[in-house]
Formats: C-alpha cells, structure tokens, sequence
C-alpha cells in the first residue's frame, strides 16, 4: 500500500506532553511524593511508548479502582475494554487460583484437559464451526490475515502472492508492522516502513466504495472491519451498513473479518457486535475481555473450511490454548451471560447517552457530539478559543474529580466503563463529566 510519509507537528500538545514528562505541567492535582517515585522509576527506565494519566493504581474492584495513596476513582476505560466483567471478578478470580494449582502450560506439543473443552464452549456459544487462540488482539489479527490469505489461494484461486485484504481508514488493530501497515494515522505508521504488501484502504461507512474496490481486484480475499471504530473515536456506522457489507463480500466471494476485540462481549449491549445487524461475518476475532483482564487471550473463530486451510507447523503460539486462559476464558464468557452484563450495557448504555445529550445541551459550547452503542461511547469536545486546553486536560480534570478514562482523539474522549456498573455509579459519572466541563469552560 502506497502513502505519503508524514513528519508529526510539534504542536502545543507535544509541549505539553513534554511538560507532564518532567513534572512542570501547570494543570490537575500535583501526585503525592509515593505516586511520583512510581512515574519517576517509569520515566527512567521504561521505553516512552504509552503517556498515562498520571494517576498511580494499586487496586481494583468491579468498577472502581484506588491509587496508591488510597484514592478511589470510577473506572471509565477499562484497560481499553479488557475487564467488562469488573477488575477482579471474584469468579474469574477463583477459577484462576484453581487452575494455576495444577497446570497453567504444555504448550500445543501435547494435549491438555481444558482446551478442548473450550474450543467445544466457542463453537457452542458463538456459532462457528471453529477456534484458534492466541494471546493479544493484535495477534488474532494476524492470524485472521494469515488464515483469510491461505484461504485465498487455497480456495478462492487468487494467484500466488497477489491477495489484498482491505481494512477501513482510521482502523485500529494493534501496533505490530502488518497492524501499523495497514493504519491511515501517520502517528502509527511513520518511521516504521517498509510497509507489509497487500493491504488496501477504503472509507469506513462507505458502502460504494466497498463496491467499487471489489469490483475492481478480483483478489481481494478479506475486508477485516471494526463494527464499531474504536480508537477512531467511537464511531458508529449507519444503519444497515454491515448488512450490506455481509451481501457485497458473499457476492464477490471475500471473506468479513469482524474485528470484535474492543467491540465484542457485551460492550455494545449484544454478546458481539454485528448482532445488532442480524448478520453472521465468515471469521470473528476476539481478544480483551476475553479473559475478564487476567491474562492475554485471544481468538479467531470461522468456517471448517476457512480454519482448516492452515496445517501443522503453518502457524501458532506456545501459550495459545493454553489450560490456564482456557479456564479463563470459558468462565469470563459465562460471567457475562449469567449477571447479565450484557443486558445492563444495553440499558445503561442508552441512559449514559440520554444524560450527556442533557449535559451537551445545557453546555452546547463544550460538546459537539455524543455518540456510541451499548457502554461504549464518546464525546466530541470543542476546543478552546485560547487553543491552550484539550481533551487531555479535561481528562486530568476528570481524575481530579474522581472519574478515569482517556482520549482516543485530540478532541474526543471514551467512556467505556466495567459493564458491571449501576445507575448509581453511572449518575456519580455524569456528575463529575459535568462538574468537569464546567471547568473545562471556564479555562477558556
């Protein structure tokens, strides 16, 4: 795929980073001396890839979590939406003690009693033929390419070497080199080329688009989507989109690759995302809450014909399937189902959206737009005339207020609390989101 590189600004925003870093910016709560030796340690020793809000966590339960100085805050981002079930699920938990007792790993040279259980559970729960697991998301993804590739030769008859699998624009799926590869942010993909061949980039929400690329290559052998654009900011697709996507990729004989591992298990108030269209994608990839925030583990899951195009030795994990976060992932499924997660992110999803409409309408001059599906949502900001404020700094306000969550653009922010979360805490969420604003408009 072809791109212009890009050198990223120095914005005010990278000044401001560079303030936090050495400890002199002028805004939020100054940590404690305890919390500041912990960034301190970070700062110099660690590679400077993440730049977290500076809050220091030592403890979590269900939806809240406490920092080191004992500090109690609402959790609105969830380790990116890796504990839906709530941090420390104590069932979660004792399955995970249970387990570690006996046996955690025998890597796929042998069997073990539990993955096969578990691959059974998928197929039952989820409606595919089969699985494959792994460990992180960006690792499903790959292994999603590598299976709708093979696939392609072996099935489609697309030439050797020729396949082109196609990924929406401001997708996000990881940082490995095939990830960044077929990223449109220039952030992610500068300095890192050579780029992996074969990737292409379309609109997202775009139906015609689609349309005009698969007519044009015939060998394209997957579109590999989000359902809902995650770190893009929370941006849901029209209605309808993905029912048209599923007939155009069935049509021209290309594989929909769900990418379900931000969006999936219960987030946007169905066990996976593209239910909300009645559709049914050809491979679904899973990875997050997979494991309730106890350990990486992923999954892919798809046809017999699709999964059984890669053979022995053509691709695997020493700790995929293994007994461990094959325990983990059977009961982090179940807790969903059984408490109703899923359910309750349906409801207080649609509530959550109707009180920041009322926020938004009360302080029109700080909130462009709401948006979301489910307990995943966002909100556009305006920024300040004094171009000296953004979504980082309201973030900072959050904290100091007692709510975490972070960003996913300059101007917009996540709130993807625990689906364990009440009314109660989701009112406590809205009052510091508006308590915070109102600050956030006097900085102007």
């Amino acid at each position: 795929m072809f791109r212009t590189l890009i050198r990223p600004s120095y914005t005010s925003g990278c000044i401001r980073k560079c303030m936090r870093f050495f400890g002199t910016s002028s805004y939020g709560k100054p940590l404690s001396a305890k919390a500041q030796e912990f960034v301190d340690l970070d700062h110099k020793y660690g590679a400077q890839n993440y730049e977290p809000i500076e809050v220091v966590l030592s403890k979590g339960r269900g939806a809240n979590v406490w920092d080191v100085d004992g500090n109690e805050y609402l959790d609105f981002i969830s380790a990116y939406g890796a504990v839906n079930q709530g941090h420390n699920h104590p069932k979660i938990v004792e399955a995970f003690i249970k387990q570690a007792q006996e046996l955690t790993l025998t890597s796929r040279a042998f069997f073990n009693d539990q993955f096969p259980l578990t691959l059974k559970y998928f197929s039952e729960k989820f409606g595919f033929d089969r699985s494959i697991f792994m460990n992180t998301g960006v690792e499903a993804g790959e292994t999603a390419i590598k299976f709708a590739r093979r696939w392609g030769y072996d099935h489609k008859g697309v030439t050797p070497n020729e396949a082109t699998v196609l990924f929406a624009k401001n997708n996000f799926w990881g940082r490995t080199i095939a990830a960044v590869s077929s990223s449109s942010d220039p952030e992610s993909y500068t300095g890192f080329g050579p780029y992996t061949p074969g990737f292409d980039l379309i609109e997202y929400d775009n139906i015609q688009a689609l349309k005009e690329k698969l007519e044009a290559n015939p060998n394209i052998v997957a579109y590999m989507v989000e359902p809902v654009q995650g770190e893009a900011g929370i941006v849901v697709p029209s209605e309808g989109y993905f029912k048209q996507v599923s007939e155009l990729c069935k049509k021209h004989n290309v594989l929909l690759i769900c990418d379900e591992v931000q969006t999936g298990l219960g987030r946007t108030g169905t066990l996976l995302a593209y239910e909300h269209e009645g559709i049914k994608p050809d491979v679904v990839v899973m990875a997050k809450s997979l494991s309730g925030g106890m350990m990486p583990v992923s999954c892919v899951m798809g046809s017999h014909e699709v999964m059984l195009s890669i053979k022995p030795g053509q691709h695997g994990s020493t700790f995929g399937g293994n007994p461990l976060g094959s325990v983990i992932a059977r009961t982090a499924v179940d807790v969903l189902i059984e408490e109703n997660m899923i359910e309750n992110s349906k409801n207080l999803g649609q509530y959550f959206r109707d009180e920041l409409k009322k926020i938004q309408n009360e302080l029109p001059q700080c909130i462009k737009e709401v948006r979301g599906r489910g307990l995943m949502n966002a909100i556009v900001i305006y920024p300040l005339k004094n171009g000296k404020a953004d979504a980082t700094d309201l973030c900072y306000l959050f904290r100091d207020h007692g709510l975490l969550t972070k960003p996913t653009q300059s101007d917009i922010i996540r709130f993807t609390p625990p689906l364990v979360i009440n009314k109660q805490q989701i009112d406590q969420g809205l009052d510091i989101i508006r308590k915070s604003l109102l600050q956030y408009k006097d900085l102007n």
